[in-house]
């Protein structure tokens, strides 16, 4: 129910259900500690953070016998469920359907990645601001600036040089209305081909903004990014 008058509210959501199998860890990798505090627990307090945030949802798998030292029941402005799927996708569609009458049509969802701690409320209201009304939507990310190598055979080879412009790296959050991303995961032919949710909205016809995120808010994939985003940590808010 999007209309003219509707004044969107903003909710975070932040898929926490994978295994951080590259991390090479003995757990889940959301759970690491990154700059004294667990990587999920620095995002979800980036959004507690923010005034222009309504609420934070937190999606885990319902094994999950972690999340409540990481985020205690009685944390203000932070709900847990446990509704988490087999792919990230199904985990964000379970969590949107979760929330069928809590969350209005019109209001939009900033989904980001559990693995990002280096998000801060400065990053949040340039996203808000950087998509105002786009019905399309919009996230963070970061025009690329190396040079792109297509690589081929065995030895691996620089087969070719791609264009690096036009080129941009997604970050997240990714945002957008509630019905829009309901209808585009829900309507998604193959789970696995959806790396975020904005492939997911194209597939519609909708063209998202991006919007210039900042290299502190890298994704922690492998175990050498941990120190890069400590670095960042250390050095305060940026953005």
């Amino acid at each position: 129910m999007t209309s003219s008058t509707h004044t969107p509210r903003y909710y975070a959501l932040l898929p926490a259900a994978g295994v951080g199998a590259r991390m090479a860890a003995d757990g889940p990798k959301q759970y690491l500690t990154v700059g004294g505090k667990p990587m999920l627990r620095h995002a979800v307090d980036a959004f507690r953070a923010s005034e222009l945030v309504a609420h934070t949802y937190v999606v885990v798998s319902a094994a999950d016998g972690q999340i409540d030292a990481v985020l205690p029941p009685e944390l203000d402005g932070v709900t847990v469920l446990r509704c988490g799927g087999a792919t990230r996708m199904d985990t964000v569609l379970n969590a949107l359907r979760a929330l069928r009458g809590v969350v209005g049509e019109g209001d939009m969802i900033m989904v980001h990645d559990a693995a990002r701690p280096g998000l801060t409320p400065a990053l949040i209201a340039r996203l808000i601001e950087g998509v105002g009304d786009d019905a399309a939507g919009g996230l963070l990310a970061l025009p690329v600036v190396d040079t792109v190598k297509r690589a081929a055979g065995s030895p691996l080879l620089s087969a070719a040089t791609v264009p690096r412009a036009g080129l941009w790296l997604a970050q997240t959050p990714q945002m957008f209305s509630y019905a829009l991303l309901l209808r585009a995961l829900a309507g998604a032919p193959d789970a696995n081909a959806i790396t975020d949710d904005a492939s997911a909205v194209e597939m519609l016809g909708y063209a998202p903004r991006l919007i210039e995120g900042h290299p502190r808010n890298l994704k922690v994939t492998l175990p050498a990014d941990i120190r890069i985003a400590e670095m960042y940590l250390a050095a305060g808010e940026q953005g």
